[in-house]
């Protein structure tokens, strides 16, 4: 992201680096997703956001909200799937009220708490924002580590089943340590020294579990946030650590 939106590499900038930089738009050959925007609607005025879930067919954008994306990715495409991939359940009906519960307030206080913290403009602003994301990584750490103490298979947030929970919250807890610490000035502990709990959990999820270290690219997270924000970083430097991005197991 850069002073005019999102965009798709170029293809000079996939053939100058050895691992993938993102994908080309191989559809209409768009450089930037406000592009898409303006194809589903050429008179759109709203903000040129991401994730944008695109139908094909009729030209247009499904949702551009990546809660209703994530739902919809959990039913709505099984019939074309293998079954083992369609019998995944990651909004399973007896722990809905569940999920709900937890993501009301984990999105809140740490998804988009860190950038209360990261883009306030006052001290006293930050310094409120940054205590209150520290409070529900506390509370994160206590209900994993009563879920492990009543049991050792009960590694997630709701037990021993992976949840959409887990997967809203992960985007985040991944970028902690290597981002948000220092560049959105999250820096009273860190995950892998200080939150043992969520430490194991998220050590889980990349190394074990099938489908999180694929789509996780360090150098996309540390890139896209030290050299996009240029209120933050005028310089746009990028960190060096910390070292290595996630703990081996």
């Amino acid at each position: 992201m850069d002073g005019k939106g999102w965009r798709f590499p170029t293809a000079d900038e996939l053939a100058q680096h050895s691992i993938s930089v993102g994908t080309e738009d191989h559809l209409y050959g768009f450089l930037r997703i406000r592009e898409l925007y303006f194809k589903a609607d050429p008179n759109y005025e709203g903000r040129f956001t991401v994730p944008v879930l695109w139908d094909k067919k009729l030209e247009t954008i499904v949702s551009n909200e990546s809660s209703e994306i994530i739902r919809m990715l959990n039913t709505e495409f099984n019939s074309i799937l293998e079954g083992s991939y369609a019998e995944v359940d990651i909004y399973p009906k007896e722990l809905q009220a569940d999920i709900d519960a937890l993501n009301s307030w984990i999105y809140d206080n740490i998804n988009n708490g860190v950038y209360k913290s990261g883009f306030a403009t006052s001290q006293e602003v930050y310094d409120k924002e940054v205590q209150n994301v520290f409070e529900h990584l506390d509370k994160v750490e206590a209900i994993l580590k009563a879920n492990v103490e009543k049991d050792p298979k009960n590694k997630f947030l709701l037990g021993a089943t992976l949840t959409e929970a887990d997967l809203r919250l992960y985007p985040t807890l991944i970028r902690f340590d290597p981002v948000y610490h220092q560049h959105f000035k999250c820096n009273i502990k860190m995950l892998r020294h200080d939150y043992p709990y969520i430490h194991d959990w998220l050590r889980l999820l990349y190394w074990k579990i099938p489908g999180f270290k694929e789509t996780t690219n360090f150098e996309h997270i540390k890139n896209h946030y030290t050299k996009s924000h240029i209120e933050i970083n005028p310089h746009s430097i990028t960190p060096f650590g910390p070292v290595p991005n996630i703990m081996p197991l």
